[in-house]
């Protein structure tokens, strides 16, 4: 796969994974955190909102497919069939938006 060995350029992620350890973790591989603080955080983080509002269309891109029932559970026993079932869907979310 072309990402394997690719080096993200930054971390998204809500609230629940603002730690210490992870930032650090994070910086030591070159990796910048975009996570907003906790709020009972005492010291003030800087993130960056604008990279962080990406996060909300990615988890609606990943999600619309799954309400589609055939996606979500997972009929297909074939890959070729599930990737068929996934570009049905797509399909369908273009239509819709088309017409409305």
């Amino acid at each position: 796969m072309a990402l394997a060995g690719t080096k993200p350029e930054y971390l998204l992620a809500d609230k629940g994974y603002d730690s210490a350890s992870i930032r650090d973790n994070l910086c030591e591989r070159g990796i910048r955190p975009v996570i907003p603080p906790r709020s009972n955080r005492i010291t003030p983080i800087r993130w960056d909102r604008r990279i962080y509002l990406e996060r909300n269309r990615i988890e609606r891109m990943i999600g619309h497919p799954k309400i589609n029932r055939a996606v979500a559970t997972r009929y297909d026993k074939l890959a070729s069939s599930f990737l068929d079932s996934l570009h049905i869907a797509a399909i369908r979310r273009c239509l819709r938006q088309a017409t409305s």
